[in-house]
């Protein structure tokens, strides 16, 4: 399983986990091409080579052009998400790094989500950090996360609300559960928007995993310490899917997920459609419903959700947050799934991105990613099939 493993040694921002992305592999011209399908304006993004203590790597510098007078709510961060063009992997991830930010800056202040407004971590710089990490994650292709104790620092930070201790009450609030330290490097290392990135994509904490290192990436901080690189280390390869494997079965094909179901006879369908994609935007894999017979002879719908060990916890709060059901059931299935790569062509109606599939490396199959043939066909005025069957001509000639 591809698997990015996020050394935090020196702590870690959005911005230094873009540029550990482009330091990796991911690249640079390709992720801003697609961060332009984010809709948004009033920014410059551009990456360096700097130097952090000895270390060489790579500084993404996010410049805004105007001035922003009004601070975001999630509802406005989620709409710009939502209304974008992006892919809906890319959507779904992001979406639910900011829903962890709001949710853990709600208990801190102990309002509702939907009254938090955030400050620097809504600025369109932030929010370009988040989606480009987003886009990276998908262009290095990776399928697991994990981590290190995260090191947050020592002293204080002035923040919107004044002066705190770090780290800071949301980044606190963020990284229950997971490991952190602090030792006498004075300043704040992790930041709300590394923060939520940690929290919402690693599934497990602690020593580096066994793995296959195929590429490391080295995203610089702002600040430069003597004899200390500020720098967050990320390390990209191959690794055993959690779990054990049942026998004659390669541990590259199979993995352990975790089914979250609840039958229901007294909901509507809007109200059903809005649960998929509030579950696919908080982590699940699948999600779909099944018409059912219950008791009394009522028709009902059994909703399923497929998602990963570690958001099955979220997956039982939407539904009985959402959904009228006194109860949730889960149970362990084993997934077998096909490689997965994404890869780009050229056609008359502009780069599309495709999806192909592979078993023991043969090509079993390829599919244009929707979103990106959606988009072309709307600005060329041509039929969506038109610019999918332009996309595939182009995959069969560079697969040739």
């Amino acid at each position: 399983m591809r698997t990015l493993y996020f050394d935090c040694f020196a702590g870690v921002s959005g911005d230094m986990t873009l540029g550990a992305l482009v330091d990796a592999g991911a690249d640079a011209r390709e992720l801003t091409e697609r961060l332009a399908l984010l809709g948004v304006d009033g920014y410059e993004i551009s990456f360096e080579k700097v130097d952090r203590s000895g270390i060489g790597a790579t500084r993404a510098l996010v410049k805004l052009t105007k001035e922003e007078t009004k601070h975001r709510h999630l509802s406005h961060i989620e709409k710009i998400i939502g209304d974008s063009r992006l892919n809906d992997s890319v959507k779904g991830r992001a979406l639910k790094i900011f829903r962890r930010l709001g949710e853990a800056e709600a208990r801190v202040h102990g309002v509702p989500v939907e009254r938090i407004h955030f400050h620097e971590v809504g600025a369109v710089d932030a929010i370009v950090d988040v989606v480009g990490a987003c886009i990276g994650f998908e262009l290095l292709q990776v399928e697991r996360f994990a981590a290190s104790a995260l090191h947050v620092g020592s002293g204080t930070v002035e923040m919107a609300h004044g002066r705190f201790p770090v780290p800071p009450p949301a980044v606190a609030e963020l990284l229950k559960g997971a490991p952190v330290y602090s030792t006498d490097i004075v300043g704040e290392l992790v930041t709300p928007t590394g923060a939520a990135i940690v929290a919402a994509v690693c599934e497990e904490f602690g020593a580096l995993p066994r793995m296959k290192i195929e590429a490391t990436g080295y995203g610089a901080g702002g600040r430069e310490y003597k004899n200390f690189p500020n720098v967050l280390r990320l390390l990209l390869g191959e690794s055993d899917k959690a779990g054990e494997t049942p026998s004659g079965v390669s541990g590259q094909d199979e993995e352990e997920l975790l089914m979250v179901e609840t039958n229901v006879d007294d909901v509507s369908p809007q109200v059903l459609g809005h649960l998929l994609e509030k579950a696919f935007e908080a982590g699940a894999l699948d999600c779909f419903f099944t018409h059912v017979q219950m008791k009394k002879n009522r028709p009902g719908v059994l909703v399923s959700i497929l998602c990963r060990p570690a958001d099955g916890e979220a997956m039982h709060g939407l539904l009985f947050a959402e959904t009228p059901t006194l109860g949730v059931r889960s149970y362990t299935v084993r997934r077998r799934a096909l490689e997965r790569e994404a890869v780009t062509v050229e056609t008359e109606f502009g780069t599309i991105a495709v999806k192909v599939a592979r078993r023991e490396g043969q090509t079993l199959g390829a599919t244009p990613e929707y979103e990106d043939c959606r988009a072309a066909a709307r600005a060329h005025n041509v039929p969506l099939r038109a610019v999918q069957e332009a996309a595939l001509a182009a995959f069969r000639r560079v697969k040739a």
